[in-house]
């Protein structure tokens, strides 16, 4: 991730209105484009499970928190279909674009005194039955994934109950290892969203496992 990265720039209405860099971006806060994929998998015995990765301690922000399967950000002339390759590179998982799921696209923004953060982010959703272990991920920028059904995911973003046990893998840097963990998730755990952002997952969740 380099802070020279050119990502296309636009204004409110998301007309395009020039290119500058990551840091540049995030410094004065121009809008800009992400990709963000759900990855959920039904070929168990029980609910379908959504992927959840944790974010590694060393990022900028939000580290140590569970966050979306796979994300990223589209670089200058990138459209959102483009984004297909953070899965190969966060995830290790080669995947083709008719596989994926288009839910939508929501604005949102995440300003503090050292970030202005304006993104419209592009909502993905993949089927992946491939175990945890099996992932690939990016260890310098993932430190673990995690599972849950799709509804007590939901459930905890809601309210509906206070936290939930997730299941997952996390790496172990010293020994260079994975090891499987149980992990009780509160939704203050999870990088937040806004409400229209989950208004739009959750719809697509929905259509994904059926009425919830």
């Amino acid at each position: 991730m380099s802070q020279d990265e050119l990502f296309d720039i636009f204004d409110e209405h998301m007309i395009v209105i020039g290119t500058d860099t990551r840091q540049n971006v995030h410094k004065h806060g121009y809008w800009h484009q992400t990709f963000h994929c759900w990855i959920c998998d039904r070929s168990g015995d029980g609910e379908p499970l959504i992927l959840l990765q944790l974010r590694h301690p060393d990022k900028d922000t939000f580290p140590g928190y569970l966050d979306i399967s796979c994300a990223g950000h589209l670089l200058a002339g990138e459209t959102p279909e483009d984004g297909v390759r953070e899965l190969e590179e966060e995830l290790g998982v080669t995947a083709k674009l008719q596989d994926l799921v288009y839910s939508g696209h929501v604005q949102q923004e995440y300003v503090t005194e050292q970030l202005k953060d304006r993104e419209c982010t592009h909502i993905y959703i993949y089927e992946c039955s491939k175990p945890l272990e099996e992932y690939v991920f990016q260890k310098s920028e993932i430190s673990g994934l995690f599972q849950c059904t799709v509804k007590e995911y939901m459930d905890l973003i809601r309210g509906g109950v206070t936290a939930v046990t997730m299941q997952g893998v996390l790496y172990e840097e010293q020994q260079d290892e994975l090891r499987r963990v149980s992990r009780l998730v509160t939704a203050e755990d999870i990088t937040p969203q806004s409400s229209q952002y989950y208004e739009v997952l959750f719809r697509a969740l929905a259509d994904y496992v059926g009425d919830l």
